[in-house]
C-alpha cells in the first residue's frame, strides 16, 4: 500500500456543495479516489457529481462507511467538524481550511491523537498516490507513478517540485503536504516514518521551509533510523530574520529556523539538498 491512502480509503467531503467543495471532488473523482459521501448541513438529500449529500458526519458514515475525510468548511467551523469526525469514527482527516485559530488547532490535535485519529494540516494540500487517488487539491495532471515519496511544508513548492519529477521520469509513490501552520497534526517525522516503512517507496524528497524546528527533528530522524537516500529543499535562504514568509510557520526568530542551520542538519545527516528546485530530479538521479 501507499503512505495514508490505500484501496480501502472510502472519502467523505465536508463542505461538497461549496464551490472548492464541489471543484475538488470532481478532481479526486478523476483521479480514481472513491470518494462516497459528502456533508452540508441542510443539504441532505442532494447529490454533487453523483456523490450523495448527507446532513451529518454520523449518518453519511452510517450509509457509506467513509474512513476518510477532507475538510472545505470556513476556519471557524473546522473544529466541530473534525470533532465531528473523530467522534463517528474517521480514520484520517484532511483539513484544507487555512486561517484555522490556533486554539483551535491545538486542541483538534490532541483530540485527534487521544482517539488515534490521523490529522493532516491545517492549511496542507493533502495527500495523493498517482494510482490510487488524492485527498486534498493536488495538481491531477502533474503526477506519475513510481517509488519517490515525497513530503513538504509548502503546497506551491511541492506542486513544482512533482512536476519537475515528473518531468524528468521520476513517478512518485505517495506525496504528503503537511501545511506550515505553526500547529499542524501530521510532521515531517511521522511521514518518513510511514515512507521508510511502505514497500513502495524507494527514497523520499522533504520539501521544508525557514521557521520552527521540523526540518532539524526529520534530519535526525533520517540519521537514526532511514535506510532509503532521502533528497530535501530548504525554501527561504535569503529570508530577513523576524520575517514571515508565506506561511505562520516560516519565521525566524532568535537565530533559530534558518535555512543554513536546517540545510547543515540535512547534510550531516547524510541526506542530498538542493540549491534550487530544479535540481531535485539530478539528485534523485544521483542518490538512484
Amino acid at each position: 500500500m501507499s503512505v495514508l491512502i490505500s484501496d480501502g480509503t472510502k472519502v467523505m467531503v465536508q463542505g461538497i456543495t461549496g464551490h472548492q467543495g464541489t471543484f475538488h471532488s470532481a478532481a479526486m473523482l478523476e483521479m480514481g479516489t472513491k470518494v462516497v459521501a459528502g456533508v452540508t448541513p441542510g443539504r441532505g438529500g442532494s447529490q454533487v457529481h453523483g456523490i450523495p449529500v448527507f446532513d451529518s458526519v454520523e449518518e453519511a458514515v452510517g450509509d457509506t462507511g467513509c474512513n476518510a475525510s477532507v475538510l472545505f468548511v470556513p476556519a471557524a467551523n473546522v473544529k466541530d467538524a473534525v470533532v465531528e469526525d473523530i467522534e463517528n469514527g474517521i480514520e484520517t482527516v484532511v483539513v484544507i481550511s487555512e486561517h484555522v485559530p490556533l486554539h483551535d488547532a491545538i486542541q483538534i490535535i490532541q483530540y485527534a491523537k487521544l482517539h488515534g485519529v490521523r490529522v493532516l494540516g491545517p492549511n496542507c494540500p493533502g495527500i495523493a498516490s498517482p494510482w490510487r487517488g488524492k485527498l486534498g487539491i493536488m495538481p491531477n495532471m502533474i503526477f506519475k507513478r513510481g517509488s519517490t515519496g515525497v513530503v513538504s511544508r509548502s503546497g506551491t513548492l511541492t506542486y513544482e517540485i512533482v512536476n519537475a519529477l515528473t518531468e524528468a521520469g521520476i513517478g512518485q509513490s505517495t506525496c504528503v503536504g503537511i501545511g506550515g501552520d505553526r500547529v499542524i497534526g501530521t510532521d515531517f517525522v511521522d511521514v518518513l516514518v510511514m515512507m521508510e516503512k511502505d514497500p513502495e517507496t524507494d527514497r523520499v524528497v522533504l520539501v521544508g521551509e525557514i521557521g520552527g524546528t521540523a526540518e532539524e527533528e526529520a534530519a535526525e530522524f533520517v540519521s537514526q533510523h532511514m535506510t532509503k537516500p532521502v533528497v530535501a529543499y530548504i525554501a527561504g535562504r535569503t529570508a530577513p530574520p523576524g520575517k514571515r514568509m508565506g506561511h505562520a510557520g516560516a519565521i525566524i526568530a532568535r537565530g533559530k529556523g534558518t535555512a543554513e542551520s536546517k540545510i547543515h542538519a540535512l547534510q550531516e545527516a547524510g541526506a542530498e539538498v538542493a540549491l534550487l528546485p530544479r535540481d531535485v530530479p539530478r539528485l534523485i538521479k544521483h542518490e538512484a
